[in-house]
């Protein structure tokens, strides 16, 4: 049985966050308690700002979880884009988190920065990680013009480094977008793991129930057999 999952995207600003809420409400109402997890954070905003940049994921992530979490529980490390000085990733505390985390609930749904070849500074991959700790990814792809090639590339890279790509999402940030339907039977046909769901695009989804928009009967076997 999964016990953790790592949520990707196929960029920046395609709604990882939002995916993650969308999972986490649709575990805790079918397979039991779910909480997220966003071990690092990057911000480009001074020190002043960073709070608020903060809480824009934090506050939704501990939202959509029954489990009372603080900020440091979700969020143990932040990089400030701004700084001089390269920095330096303690993944040790990351792994400690997610050990106390998984005291706490069945499932941690652990959300991502950028897309898979995330750098977090001049050596080290995001990916890196997750690869080193076999951890199964679902792919968020934020429907727009361009998607399929970045669904497609980013799908096929996750499967050549070794790693489970057990579902996607699509996530529709382009409400004007007139071939989405299009869009949706190519990504089924090329990426070869199940779409979990389709998120509309939607004012204040962190405000919402999303969890109709994802397949809860797929995602329940796919938790249970994988």
């Amino acid at each position: 049985m999964l016990t953790s999952l790592f949520i990707t995207g196929t960029n920046t600003h395609v709604g990882k966050t939002i995916a993650t809420r969308a999972l986490l409400q649709s575990l805790n109402n079918n397979t039991g308690s779910a909480i997220g997890y966003k071990p690092i954070i990057e911000t480009k905003f001074q020190k002043t700002s960073v709070a608020d940049e903060l809480n824009k994921f934090t506050s939704t992530i501990i939202q959509s979880s029954p489990i009372s979490l603080t900020a440091n529980e979700i969020n143990p490390v932040i990089i400030q884009n701004s700084q001089e000085q390269e920095s330096i990733i303690d993944f040790n505390e990351i792994n400690k988190k997610i050990t106390t985390l998984k005291q706490k609930a069945n499932y941690i749904i652990i959300e991502g920065c950028g897309g898979w070849r995330h750098l977090l500074n001049q050596q080290t991959f995001y990916s890196d990680w997750v690869i080193q700790k076999k951890i199964p990814v679902i792919l968020v792809v934020g429907i727009q013009p361009g998607c399929i090639n970045h669904a497609l590339l980013t799908a096929q890279a996750i499967i050549q480094d070794g790693v489970s790509l057990i579902g996607w999402i699509a996530n529709r940030i382009n409400p004007g977008l007139t071939c989405y339907a299009k869009i949706i039977d190519r990504l089924q046909c090329h990426i070869s793991a199940p779409k979990l769901g389709e998120i509309p695009y939607l004012l204040r989804p962190e405000e919402r129930d999303l969890s109709e928009y994802i397949d809860k009967k797929l995602l329940k076997n796919m938790m249970r057999n994988c």
